[in-house]
């Protein structure tokens, strides 16, 4: 079986041109086949505040009203995801840019109202893996935005995270998938006061003896849990740092494993 990786990469790393481009080198460095799943959230916000639109956050995820769809699918659908793809075809890396709406690439539903109304906001429902394929059967490289639809013509903001796990699960049918989860530290740290104490590998076993020692705590706990939920679906393996574990050389990051 072909391997393929899911990259995904966050807000500070977009936000930074220098970030940005050293990322886009790693990743066009890297071999086999792969997809780039990126947010985009820091620059939605900045481009709502200048339109004066109130950007509101529950529990550090976005309502997304209707005017605030609009500007998330002009930032993370226009101008972050078309810059992303200039500079990798800049690299070499014949690149196409996608929301989950193209090629009925990702299907969501609305997010159902409980506590909090999160307005448009579409949870993953479906993948479609036989025409992604197409895509990188045809030496294309996939760049997904956040965005996916439910077809019905809604387009809807969805969490960037779900999108690679869910996209590496779908794609597990054809391929060994592996997500590398790039963010701004080493991996998940034993202390959070030093950089360097990166937790190397976590299992099922050694997750639960962390939790109990509250070393993953808080924010940390859905993106592992999301991380384990991959590897039961049928996806490889799971990485978490910072964009420097793209690299042969580097091994100072968290490789998660059942």
């Amino acid at each position: 079986m072909e391997k393929l990786s899911i990259i995904k990469i966050g807000g500070n790393i977009i936000e930074d041109d220098t970030s940005l481009n050293a990322f886009l080198k790693l990743f066009s460095n890297l071999e086999g086949h792969k997809i780039l799943v990126h947010g985009g959230g820091k620059r939605a916000t900045h481009f709502a505040s200048k339109l004066g639109i109130e950007s509101k956050m529950i529990n550090g995820r976005r309502i997304t009203d209707a005017e605030t769809l609009e500007v998330i699918t002009m930032v993370y659908g226009g101008l972050v995801n078309k810059n992303i793809v200039a500079k990798l075809q800049a690299l070499q890396i014949d690149a196409i840019g996608l929301t989950g709406a193209d090629i009925n690439s990702i299907q969501s539903e609305k997010r159902p109202v409980k506590e909090v109304d999160f307005g448009f906001v579409g949870d993953v429902k479906e993948i479609a893996s036989k025409s992604i394929d197409k895509l990188i059967k045809a030496n294309f490289t996939p760049v997904f935005c956040a965005i996916t639809h439910d077809r019905k013509g809604q387009l809807l903001n969805t969490n960037a995270d779900t999108i690679a796990s869910t996209i590496a699960v779908g794609m597990s049918k054809i391929y060994e998938t592996t997500i590398y989860y790039c963010f701004e530290l080493n991996g998940v740290l034993s202390d959070f006061n030093d950089k360097k104490s990166v937790v190397k590998n976590i299992n099922t076993k050694t997750y639960k003896e962390l939790l109990e020692a509250k070393i993953i705590t808080d924010g940390m706990i859905p993106k592992i849990d999301n991380c384990f939920d991959a590897l039961n679906n049928g996806v490889h393996q799971v990485h978490i740092g910072n964009t420097a574990m793209l690299t042969q050389k580097n091994d100072n990051f968290t490789t998660i494993t059942l």
